[in-house]
This record gives structure tokens, sequence and C-alpha cells, in this order.
């Protein structure tokens, strides 16, 4: 139904005590630049013409999933309606 592209803005890691890690926090928003080429040829133009503001929060605590998220890394975000 729709797509967003979305970055990575902030990644936090929380611990209990001294135990091992409990979980993470992520922080992403919408794709955007201070300049783009004027033919519109970057792919993140396009998206943010469409989405030009987005935030998106998300908890995390499948251990496997630990360290995988990056600031600066973009991802498509996908939306679509359950019936």
């Amino acid at each position: 139904m729709m797509r967003a592209k979305m970055k990575v803005t902030e990644v936090d890691s929380f611990e209990r005590g001294n135990e091992e890690k409990t979980f993470e926090s992520l922080k992403f928003s919408a794709v955007s630049a201070n300049q783009y080429p004027v033919d519109g040829s970057d792919e993140n133009n396009t998206f943010a013409k469409w989405t030009p503001s987005a935030d998106l929060k998300m908890v995390i605590t499948n251990p496997a999933l630990f360290g995988k998220f990056h600031v600066g890394q973009e991802f498509y975000v996908d939306f679509t309606l359950l019936l």
C-alpha cells in the first residue's frame, strides 16, 4: 500500500545491571538531503518529495538483531493493510 524510505538516526543499547544486553531502542527518520541533483536522479529525492517528514521508534528484544542496525543505514519500510 505504501513504501517509505527511512534512515537510522539513533541506536541505544540497554543492559540490566552487569547482565548482557536486554534490548535496543532504534530511531528512524524519513530520508532527506540538503541538496538533490536538479535532474531528480537521486532516489531519496523522490521519497522526500512525497514523504517529507516521518519518524519511527522501535524497541527490539531479539538478541539475534542486536548490533545489526547502525546510524546512517537506510531501509525501505513497507506498510501493508491487513484484511
